[in-house]
């Protein structure tokens, strides 16, 4: 093992450590991500860890944003925030997974590369768009019909927290490019986050509303979505 992977490790187990003791994720929570970004390093080198710690930073930074008022309305998360380990995998699992096929398919590491990076920007938006778009929110529309809704439900939206959706795109794609140069790439991996945000509000509205699906699988459905269209545009710049 080199030198810079022993440094890379002892810098995931800081962090792993360190979101233990700040309780922003539980033991296996923690655990967990720090097996998702090993894989990561390994798919995407120190560009992976960078994208799925700035999805980190900022979710759980905007997720104690603002809480006194999502407990008011009853959308807060649970425990302060504290993700588990289900909740790890449903956000960045394809993330994961992508790092590993990176790493298993080096003559495909292009393609894996930006499959994880759309999944993190799909990760990204979601999270921005409905922790952001709750506080600062003018007006809130279900999206399977326009009508106007509860701040909260299911499938909600609002004007303004799809602007921060692609923000949080934009925040992924900016990291890809600034590791492997300015390409269309970066439009696809906003695109692919737009669109994943947009089918985790589809699902919300719909199957979630119903019971069929549950939060974290949406989650996790919404990323692979991401996932997928973002392994569209490697295919469609070649």
């Amino acid at each position: 093992m080199h030198t810079t992977e022993l440094i890379v490790l002892f810098f995931i187990s800081a962090i792993v450590v360190a979101s233990i003791v700040f309780r922003k994720l539980t033991v296996s929570g923690a655990v967990t991500g720090g097996c998702l970004a090993y894989l990561l390093y390994k798919g995407a080198g120190i560009t992976g860890i960078i994208m799925l710690g700035a999805f980190f930073i900022a979710g759980s930074a905007v997720t104690a944003l603002g809480r006194s008022r999502k407990e008011q309305l009853g959308i807060a998360e649970k425990n302060k925030g504290q993700r588990t380990a289900w909740q790890v995998l449903a956000n960045g699992g394809v993330a994961g997974l992508a790092g590993l096929l990176a790493w298993l398919r080096p003559e495909l590491s292009v393609l894996w590369q930006l499959a994880a990076a759309a999944s993190l920007a799909s990760a990204s938006a979601d999270t921005l768009s409905s922790e952001l778009g709750s506080i600062y929110g003018k007006s809130f529309y279900n999206i399977l019909t326009f009508k106007k809704d509860t701040c909260g439900l299911d499938g909600v939206v609002s004007v303004e927290g799809t602007l921060w959706g692609i923000a949080g795109s934009a925040m992924i794609a900016v990291i890809y490019v600034t590791a492997y140069g300015y390409s269309a790439l970066a439009l696809w991996i906003m695109l692919a986050g737009f669109a994943g945000n947009m089918a985790d509000s589809l699902l919300g509205a719909s199957l979630e509303r119903k019971g069929w699906l549950k939060n974290d699988q949406v989650n996790f459905l919404n990323t692979l979505v991401a996932a997928m269209i973002g392994s569209l545009g490697y295919w469609a710049t070649l």
